[in-house]
């Protein structure tokens, strides 16, 4: 299934199954994703096995787009936590659109989603040392 400019396939729907994992941290990311049905958990492994769980994605959301716009390696890993069904959009479109927009404003967008990684890493790991000591920051 896909979704079409023209003649041009631009965007793929993907089904995953109930704890199914869409992306691994540290990976290279080649899409980014539209939750168009059911619900996508965002985790970080910390101390190489502990899971600390960022986020919950849900219909409408939209995620794995920092791989796309700063060329870094997946910063979490993501799973669907019942049957999901994603739009992809690939690297190609995602940079084909971007290259349209203006340079001064995909600097700053690189530059606040460094910031956003580095905030994101600090916080899984604050998060698992307080887990260490039985306090939950829920």
């Amino acid at each position: 299934m896909g979704i079409t400019d023209g003649n041009k396939k631009v965007m793929d729907r993907q089904v995953f199954a109930m704890d199914q994992v869409i992306f691994r941290e540290g990976k290279h990311g080649s899409a980014a994703f539209v939750v168009q049905e059911g619900k996508v958990e965002i985790f970080k492994t910390i101390n190489g096995d502990e899971e600390v769980v960022l986020g919950t994605i849900e219909e409408g959301g939209l995620f794995g787009e920092l791989a796309l716009v700063d060329n870094q390696p997946r910063m979490a890993s993501a799973r669907a936590t019942e049957r999901t069904v994603l739009i992809a959009i690939s690297r190609q479109t995602f940079e084909k659109k971007m290259s349209s927009s203006d340079r001064f404003i995909r600097a700053i967008l690189r530059i606040l989603l460094g910031n956003y990684r580095a905030v994101v890493r600090r916080a899984a790991i604050a998060e698992a040392k307080l887990k260490e000591h039985g306090i939950s920051i829920e």
